[in-house]
């Protein structure tokens, strides 16, 4: 009944994260609805991710010409204070707060097993590495879901870093148990990095 296309389209779309089956064929149609122009432009504006790099430093995307992101090159940023963060979303909506004016660590998306993959450790290591050729920085914020799982991989990456840094903390409980970072508004975003411990 569906042709190839839709069926294509609803496979790799269906795959993405909050997208299900019925909403990627919605997604389908509307498109279809919405004519050639439009297909055009939001292929396109796909195509262009291609384009982005992914930083050396903090693992956040960005364009620039050599390897670090706008963040990781501003001289005003407190390179003695690191944020870890789960995911790009999170950064985004920690930077919103405008009160958080150190560097980042994207560790990816946490384990539900208390395990840190290869990747993770790598991303770790990397910034041990740094942390080493820069010495001991003041603070490491874990600014990780307050959930289960973001609790085990806290204790884990604490236990990573210790004594690379003189203070490490946790964003308070401003956000309510079970919440995600990514969908905090500001102001309970500043509450939490105000009441860390």
């Amino acid at each position: 009944m569906l042709t190839q296309p839709i069926k294509k389209f609803i496979e790799i779309f269906s795959a993405l994260p909050g997208i299900g089956v019925r909403q990627a064929t919605r997604l389908a149609f509307k498109l279809i609805g919405e004519g050639r122009n439009r297909i055009e432009e939001i292929t396109q504006a796909v195509s262009d991710l291609r384009y982005l790099k992914t930083c050396s430093q903090c693992f956040f995307v960005h364009q620039n010409k050599d390897n670090i992101c706008d963040i990781c090159r501003d001289p005003k940023r407190n390179k003695n204070l690191i944020m870890i963060v789960e995911k790009e979303t999170n950064l985004i909506s920690i930077e919103k707060t405008k009160k958080f004016n150190g560097l980042y660590l994207i560790l990816g998306d946490l384990s539900k097993s208390g395990d840190l993959d290869s990747g993770k450790k790598l991303r770790l290591n990397h910034l041990k590495h740094l942390i080493k050729k820069e010495g001991q920085v003041e603070e490491i914020i874990l600014a990780f879901n307050p959930t289960t799982y973001g609790d085990l991989n806290a204790s884990i990456v604490v236990k990573e870093l210790q004594g690379f840094a003189k203070k490490i903390s946790r964003l308070g409980r401003g956000i309510p148990t079970g919440g995600e970072i990514e969908f905090a508004d500001p102001e309970t975003l500043s509450q939490s990095l105000e009441r860390r411990s």
